[in-house]
This record gives structure tokens, C-alpha cells and sequence, in this order.
């Protein structure tokens, strides 16, 4: 199986200081669906695994989560793309569970539910936790610069880790990869 895994606000969508909360805040990153839509039309499964402390601090509810993981379906399957599933940590960073990055726990819930190792399998994010869960979870840490990767990129540690300028760099890269070792 041919899996990506990627972390939503700053890889898929604009991010906020002020987190993202309803339908209209939400803003795709410029050529983040159409680099989804990529992936999934060269064979790849598209997963989401996000923190959303949102609903920990009481900024949205699940129906709100949910109409803006609506709206991403919905603008993505307008390209020919989709996710096949999403993964999100609602928990307020004070009352942080396994499953909240930079724990592995959701990475790890992923893989078991998917019955596949993640050894090798990229997780793109933009954020220091990002790159730390990826590294737990045995996944291969992949940063872009889009939202906090800049920032991220001079204050962590990026042994080992690939940086591309954004998704659509990320998803081209991987495509070609993939085409190189099938032939």
C-alpha cells in the first residue's frame, strides 16, 4: 500500500494563530488539494493526522470540525482527489493524551487500524511535533515550509528529515520516486 500521512492546518489549510474554528476560516494552502488530488490519482492513500486543541479550549465543537473536514472533502472531490480518513487529537495541551502529537499515539492508532507499518512512510507537517511524532512512530519525518515550517525549520533539529517548499513540491517529488522504483 502506497500511504501518506499529513497533518492539516499549515499543510492542507492556512493556519491561525487564533485557530482555525468554522467553514469560512478554513483556506486551502495554495496547491495543497491539487498536490492531494496528485497523490491519490498515482495510487497513494491520503490520511490526516491533526491536533485540534480547538475543541479542548471550547473554540469549536465536532459539528464545526466536522463541517470543515466536509468542506475539504467536498473542495478536494471537485479536483478528482479525496482523504481516506482523518485523525485528530481534540485535547486541550494541558490534558494532552497519548494520541496528541508530539506523542506517537495517533500515528501508531493509524497504523494498527490499517494493519501496515509506518516504517518508511512519510508524515508531512510543519511543525516541531509534527517532525517528533513522526520520528516515535517510526514514520519518516518530511517538513514543509508552508505555515510554521519556516519557523520550524531554524529551531529544530532536521537530521534526517527531507524539507520541500510545500505539498505540491512534497507530492511531485514522491510521485517521482515512485515511478522510478516501479520501472
Amino acid at each position: 500500500m502506497k500511504l501518506v500521512i499529513l497533518d492539516r492546518d499549515g499543510v492542507i489549510n492556512e493556519d491561525s494563530p487564533n485557530f482555525i474554528k468554522s467553514v469560512a476560516e478554513w483556506q486551502p494552502v495554495p496547491g495543497s488539494l491539487e498536490a492531494i488530488t496528485l497523490l491519490c490519482q498515482a495510487g497513494y492513500r491520503v490520511f490526516v493526522a491533526s491536533n485540534q486543541s480547538g475543541i479542548g479550549r471550547g473554540l469549536l465543537d465536532f459539528d464545526a470540525l466536522f463541517a470543515i473536514h466536509d468542506k475539504m472533502q467536498r473542495a478536494l472531490a471537485e479536483l478528482g482527489g479525496h482523504i481516506d480518513g482523518i485523525f485528530y487529537a481534540p485535547e486541550h495541551p494541558d490534558a494532552a493524551s497519548e494520541m496528541r502529537k508530539p506523542a506517537p499515539g495517533m500515528l501508531k492508532d493509524l497504523a494498527r487500524r490499517l494493519n501496515v507499518s509506518l516504517d518508511g512512510v512519510p508524515f508531512v507537517g510543519d511543525s516541531g511535533s509534527d517532525l517528533e511524532a513522526a520520528r516515535a512512530a517510526g514514520a519518516r519525518p518530511v517538513l514543509v515550509l508552508s505555515g510554521n515550517g519556516e519557523r520550524t525549520k531554524t529551531k529544530h533539529d532536521l537530521v534526517g528529515v527531507e524539507v520541500f517548499s510545500d505539498l505540491m513540491s512534497f507530492a511531485r517529488t514522491t510521485i517521482e520516486r515512485g515511478a522510478a522504483v516501479a520501472s
